[in-house]
């Protein structure tokens, strides 16, 4: 599904993707881990062509690398940043509006499933984004990215600073997303909810994919979390 080979990033002078390869299969939740400032969050920038990638990047088959990020969001890549990006000013139901592809044709996601699967969002319909609580804000801009209809979603940090009971919605809805046949690559700082909902995982560190294996052998690996992943 998800495809990027040789990956190389930078900011300026500072090189910041160091020949990165990784694979996301279709209805597979690949998680990304790594401390703070590894990479990670380039990663995702690089893939959705808000940052610069060398490399290849390809999505069924089709080249994204060079594309800008709305031709991306086009042909099949939705993206969940960590800052949520969703829009203040507007209601809950104008921001899901906003993430549908093309007016009028709604693919498996609808506004509908959004409120039926996160029944606070229906009751806030009418509210202003920006008075949501943070839980209330990720599950949207989850829902909002899903409107789009991808077939990969890249979601950054979707549990950063999140209550318990709504850390485990979100678990529960990437599982969702995955069983409908949508590849996902989660980046979390999280272990245990990384691990809980991934089917493979990779540690960067230094700009580079260090590990690469499935949760158990990750737990199983005290030396690979001890240098790159705990603090």
């Amino acid at each position: 599904m998800l495809e990027g080979r040789n990956l190389h990033a930078y900011y300026d002078k500072s090189h910041v993707l160091r020949g990165v390869d990784l694979d996301v299969g279709e209805g597979e939740i690949v998680s990304l881990l790594g401390r703070n400032g590894v990479g990670r969050s380039t990663c995702c920038k690089a893939i959705m062509g808000l940052v610069p990638p060398e490399g290849e990047i390809h999505l069924t088959g089709e080249r994204l690398t060079g594309l800008d990020p709305h031709q991306i969001a086009r042909l099949g890549v939705g993206y969940v940043p960590e800052d949520r990006a969703i829009f203040p000013g507007l209601t809950v139901a104008e921001n899901l509006e906003l993430g549908i592809k093309r007016m009028g044709q709604l693919g498996q996601w609808t506004p509908d499933y959004a409120y039926e699967r996160f029944p606070r969002l229906h009751e806030r319909r009418d509210t202003p984004a920006e008075v949501l609580s943070g839980g209330e804000q990720q599950m949207l801009s989850i829902f909002r990215t899903l409107m789009g209809d991808p077939k990969c979603i890249i979601i950054d940090e979707p549990t950063e600073g999140l209550a318990p009971k709504i850390v485990a919605e979100v678990a529960e809805m990437l599982r969702d997303i995955a069983a409908a046949g949508v590849a996902v690559l989660l980046v979390e700082q999280k272990l245990s909810i990384a691990l809980d909902v991934s089917v493979r995982t990779y540690v960067m560190g230094d700009g580079r994919i260090v590990f690469e294996g499935t949760p158990d052998e990750l737990r199983a690996d005290a030396a690979v979390r001890k240098e790159w992943l705990e603090v």
